[in-house]
């Protein structure tokens, strides 16, 4: 048996503790494993793939980003604009095909977004035993309780508060710090939280700047003279407003960004206090893997192997109550995971003085 493994969209801390629980699973089992470069790219003819077995992967969960390379560009992107679907063209698919067919690629195991799923999904409905393994930063995917990544960028976020707590109690400003988070808050929202953040702008609770300034000015009276303010890139003012960094048109996800600057000019106009903003960006992707998502990639890398063997195709990894399983690829493909407004999380963040941005908050 030889099944291949490739993984597409955004990189994240994990993706190569999901490639090394997969090659040892598959080499358990006496399996060879292709790897393929640059995601679903690598899988138009001659293909560009590398093989893999233990000795190749030994000593890579520990790595941030891939071994493999990834893209979230080229011949087979499924999803444009604001989560729209398109056909991978019929002629692409059958390059591919063509490809691993030639390889005698047995199965092949995609890692990847919602995106990446949707274009998986597709290979399969035309002939390729395709076993999905979910890949979101953001936390997203409704099928699965929790993606590999996400805790690493939660602690790139705590890190981001801590320092800044020091410089901002130091100058009594307010510091605002952009997120990632297109649709859904969970990194803003577990960051800041345990950040120590004292206002949390989520895309799901449309805040009002009114509401935010109102908070700071409280916690001036009281004493506390510096603020920090966490706001997902996706967050939305209550006019229904998105700042886009760049509008790539039907060819894509457009570019968040600029939310955060946004913000922090509103609040020195409406304060008067000394507001600063800083914008991690990619620092969330880069960097090794924590414990937790280093563990949870090598569990759902092994997982995919074990679907393959028992030929259950069209399935995707999935954790939940501590356990991985799988459900189907076309169940978990368009089903968002966000944040409730009213969840125990965002009351028990309200409880302890936390502001969102709305009118309960300002309660």
């Amino acid at each position: 048996m030889r099944i291949g493994i490739l993984n597409s969209g955004g990189d994240c801390p994990g993706l190569n503790a999901v490639i090394h629980g997969a090659v040892g699973a598959a080499h358990t089992l006496g399996w060879e494993v292709v790897g393929f470069r640059d995601g679903f790219e690598g899988l138009l003819p001659p293909g560009d793939y590398m093989l893999l077995d233990p000795s190749r992967t030994v000593g890579i969960t520990k790595l941030g980003g891939t071994i493999l390379g990834t893209t979230n560009k080229g011949h087979f992107v499924a999803k444009v604009g604001e989560g729209n679907v398109s056909e991978v063209p019929k002629e692409i698919v059958e390059k591919a095909k063509t490809t691993l067919k030639h390889l005698e690629i047995g199965a092949l195991i995609v890692v990847g977004g919602d995106g990446s799923l949707t274009t998986g999904l597709q290979l399969y409905n035309m002939g390729v035993p395709v076993i999905g393994v979910p890949k979101t930063i953001d936390n997203d995917i409704q099928a699965t309780a929790m993606t590999f990544g996400f805790d690493s960028a939660v602690a790139t976020v705590v890190d981001a508060l801590d320092r800044l707590h020091t410089t901002a109690e130091s100058h009594k400003r307010v510091i605002v710090l952009e997120v990632m988070g297109r649709h859904a808050g969970w990194i803003a929202l577990y960051g800041g939280m345990a950040g120590g953040a004292d206002v949390i702008l989520l895309p799901e609770i449309p805040f009002n700047m009114q509401h935010v300034a109102d908070s700071i000015r409280l916690r001036d009276a009281r004493g506390m003279h510096s603020t920090l303010v966490v706001v997902a890139e996706g967050a939305r003012m209550e006019t229904g407003e998105l700042l886009k960094k760049e509008n790539v048109g039907g060819t894509g996800e457009d570019r968040l960004g600029g939310i955060g600057e946004h913000v922090a000019k509103k609040i020195e106009t409406m304060t008067g206090k000394e507001t600063r903003s800083c914008t991690l960006g990619h620092l969330q992707r880069g960097g090794a893997p924590t414990a937790l998502d280093r563990i949870l990639g090598v569990r759902f890398g092994a997982m995919a192997v074990n679907l393959i063997e028992q030929g259950k195709f069209g399935r995707m990894v999935s954790y939940q109550q501590y356990q991985v399983g799988d459900v189907s690829i076309e169940e978990a493909v368009n089903q968002l995971r966000v944040v409730q407004p009213n969840s125990e999380i965002v009351r028990a963040g309200r409880s302890i003085g936390i502001c969102f941005g709305d009118a309960v908050s300002r309660a």
